[in-house]
């Protein structure tokens, strides 16, 4: 060493770092203990930091034992001091640091001769981490005080007369005031360079192109670019692969970075659009059209709407403008309707009222018994779905508050900055228009960049890994609330938040990614559970409890009692279905109450807590009386939106049994699925599937209780019986029909009537 100051480019390779938490101390290992009982388990990984640098492995997901082969690069000098800290990650709450270990390079230097050429050194004891021993490795190799010894170059700090002078560009400029040490590598320079030595027998290289210098050895160009000079004497380059141009010199690390960024884009482009392909009713075309119940504006009123958004109405008569609507002043009635009722309009703007549990019509308001018509005429009952989504965005409508909301979130943290902001507004702010925001990323939110926030945010928040929801059976993929996410402490705030989330995308319009199974769909509209509803989570808990009610318990010698046995992580419970159920013999005479109760408990068990914070944040920003007049599978469409579904991809994925292509009832059949619009064609997909979702390859990627399993008709029953579906096999009961009219009715009673699965 002769007194300069060098600077070095060190790989610093992570071969191996073990977490022993048996070598940890007692009040380590007592914070391990507690870190032991997180679900998941840690996910460290290594951040090595020197002067001002920062680099950091990849993380090791849920192990204690991690194991890294990572070489990091980070630029050091003989008396900078290398700090290792290992850190755990974490999801929803700030990293935990495990332990700190650092090295000293003037300590190594000197205990290698000066010199650092493949130098092996162990940094200090790792301290002040909760499960760490600091057992880690590191290697620095690439360079030396000698080039002869190590067949590498230093560079002095100050410039020398005979040296290279500065470039016009900026890594040449960077590359004069902090030289570094590059490999002499005898492999053949990209056209145009030449490799040089100055008189302190530092390597340098000069682009005659440029007509610059730079002390790190140029790279060739990747496979497929070239390097051309525009006619202002400007360097560009050229990649015929993908016939693009830029300004930045591309090296082979930047072009696989970008490649796998381009996977990653694709992967979820191709997610966003099948969801961007889903929609409630109807084609794109009839969104155009603006709905309006309460019909036309009297005669000199007009709609407009200001900067903001807020709609107005101007009276030209008088000349005045005012934020009610003229038409709903001493019209409507801010109490919502009765369960199962809904009001609709007349082509004349003549408000009538639909009970859908009686199916009747009438111009009588059941909240205030007066007639907004006399002896008008008599209205026929219709299930109309797209009514019914009218009139509900209509209320949302007039329960909308001005201006916008801004929700800022990044996307790598997506999931913890929503619900920070969402928990963070008021409830009735979050019916104001939403202005997301993803920041680094130009651009206005017109609706398309809420319609990704609600995909992404519910791909995370309903994702069955955070503990939160599960899946609802083996083969079916709809969620319900998990009954083992009180291993999160904060989970009741989370099911709060979701709540509101999902009522915001009720509320806007929105879809999210995943759905709920139905029985939880009639949890949100209140609406009570019966025991048929097990068999869409639980078909062998629902043959069970059948078998019990079809079959003499006392001759079969079963010896049950009102309790029943749940595990949860391994635990084992017992819950009494009734006071002192443990000593309660089921008997021939009790046994309905029995399976009422059994199937009360299967399909609430456990989530009572976490289903009551659901609902409160749910109806702080939307109440449940508002969807009262939807059902269980109009909710999910409501929610999840549906896709126009490919007739002929249907037809080539349906397979027969005792039945014929060329059989007559299913030429009838398709033939009334052709006739069909998208919505009715929805619901008989749902009543055969238990779904009105497809997966992403179409019908021919259809599940069923033991894998892949298409769609099937089969010939069962006589021509008097209703046809009977089979979820769990993705298959539809159809009875021998004598005529198309004949098919045609039993079809439209069963998908129109009938709720369940395998009704006659």
């Amino acid at each position: 060493m002769d007194g300069s100051f060098y600077y070095f480019v060190h790989p610093i390779y992570i071969r191996e770092g073990r977490l022993n938490y048996r070598n940890a101390s007692l009040q380590n290992a007592a914070q391990l203990k507690e870190n032991k009982k997180n679900w998941f388990g840690p996910s460290p990984y290594v951040e090595v930091v020197v002067d001002g640098q920062s680099k950091r492995t990849e993380k090791c997901n849920n192990t204690h034992s991690p194991k890294w082969k990572q070489a990091l690069t980070v630029i050091v000098t003989p008396v900078s001091k290398l700090i290792f800290r290992v850190w755990s990650h974490q999801t929803l709450k700030a990293d935990i640091l495990l332990g700190l270990a650092t090295l000293e390079i003037f300590e190594t230097l000197k205990s290698n001769d000066l010199k650092s050429s493949s130098s092996s050194s162990s940094p200090s004891e790792l301290s002040e981490g909760p499960a760490s021993d600091g057992s880690s490795q590191v290697s620095a190799s690439g360079c030396s005080d000698q080039q002869e010894e190590s067949g590498a170059a230093t560079a002095a700090s100050t410039q020398t007369a005979s040296g290279p002078k500065p470039g016009a560009s900026a890594s040449a400029a960077v590359a004069a005031a902090a030289p570094r040490m590059t490999p002499i590598n005898n492999g053949p320079l990209p056209p145009g360079w030449e490799q040089r030595v100055d008189q302190n027998g530092r390597v340098y290289y000069v682009d005659h192109i440029e007509k610059r210098t730079t002390w790190e050895r140029p790279e060739p160009l990747p496979t497929g670019w070239e390097r051309r000079v525009d006619p202002m004497g400007r360097v560009y380059y050229v990649d015929h692969i993908t016939r693009t141009t830029t300004w930045q010199r591309p090296t082979q690390e930047s072009v696989r970075n970008y490649e796998e960024w381009q996977h990653q884009r694709s992967q979820l482009q191709g997610a966003m659009q099948q969801f961007n392909q889903r929609f409630i009713y109807g084609l794109a075309a009839t969104a155009n059209k603006e709905f309006d119940p309460l019909g036309p504006l009297p005669h000199g009123w007009e709609k407009r709407t200001d900067t903001n958004g807020r709609v107005y109405f101007v009276h030209h008569p008088t000349r005045t403008t005012q934020w009610e609507d003229p038409r709903t002043q001493g019209l409507l009635n801010d109490k919502p309707l009765p369960e199962g009722w809904e009001m609709r309009f007349t082509v004349d703007g003549i408000p009538y009222f639909v009970d859908h549990n009686r199916r009747t019509t009438t111009y009588i308001d059941p909240r205030t018994g007066k007639s907004s018509l006399e002896n008008g005429p008599q209205i026929t009952y219709v299930r109309d779905f797209k009514a019914k989504v009218q009139y509900f965005r209509f209320w949302c409508q007039q329960m909308s508050m001005a201006q916008h909301i801004k929700i800022t979130v990044s996307r790598k943290t997506l999931f913890e900055d929503s619900f920070q902001q969402i928990m963070s507004f008021h409830p009735q702010d979050l019916r104001r228009r939403l202005w997301i925001i993803f920041p680094g990323e130009e651009g206005l939110d017109y609706g398309g960049v809420a319609r990704e926030w609600f995909f992404l945010l519910s791909h995370e928040v309903l994702n069955p890994m955070y503990c939160l929801f599960e899946y609802a059976g083996k083969d079916n993929y709809c969620l319900q609330i998990n009954p083992a996410s009180y291993i999160n402490p904060d989970h009741l705030k989370y099911f709060k938040f979701i709540g509101r989330f999902i009522a915001m995308a009720l509320f806007h319009g929105k879809f999210i990614d995943t759905g709920f199974s139905l029985p939880f769909y009639k949890r949100i509209l209140n609406k009570p559970l019966a025991l048929k509803d097990l068999e869409s989570i639980d078909p062998e808990f629902y043959n069970s409890l059948i078998w019990i009610k079809d079959n003499n318990i006392e001759e079969c010698g079963l010896e049950m009692f009102f309790s029943v046995d749940k595990e949860i992580l391994g635990e084992v419970t017992t819950h009494e279905l009734k006071p002192d159920g443990g000593n309660i013999q089921v008997t021939e005479e009790n046994k309905e109450e029995y399976i009422r109760l059994v199937a009360e408990w299967r399909l609430s068990r456990g989530v009572e807590e976490q289903t009551q914070a659901f609902f409160e944040g749910f109806n702080e920003v939307l109440p449940q009386q508002y969807l009262h007049y939807f059902d269980a599978k109009e909710l999910e469409v409501m929610l999840c939106g549906m896709q126009e579904i490919d007739l002929v991809d249907w037809q080539r994925n349906t397979i027969y049994r005792h039945y014929a292509r060329s059989s007559k009832q299913i030429l009838w059949f398709w033939q009334f699925v052709k006739e069909m619009d998208n919505e009715k064609r929805m619901r008989l997909l749902q009543f055969v599937t238990g779904t009105c979702r497809l997966p992403v390859g179409g019908f021919a990627d259809l599940m069923g209780s033991n894998g892949p399993q298409k769609f099937c008709i089969e010939k069962v029953g006589k021509d008097n019986w209703l046809p009977r579906s089979h979820t769990c096999f993705n298959r539809l009961d159809l009875p021998p029909y004598k005529s198309y009219e004949q098919l045609k009715e039993k079809l439209m009673f069963a998908i129109e009537e009938t709720e369940g699965f395998g009704q006659e």
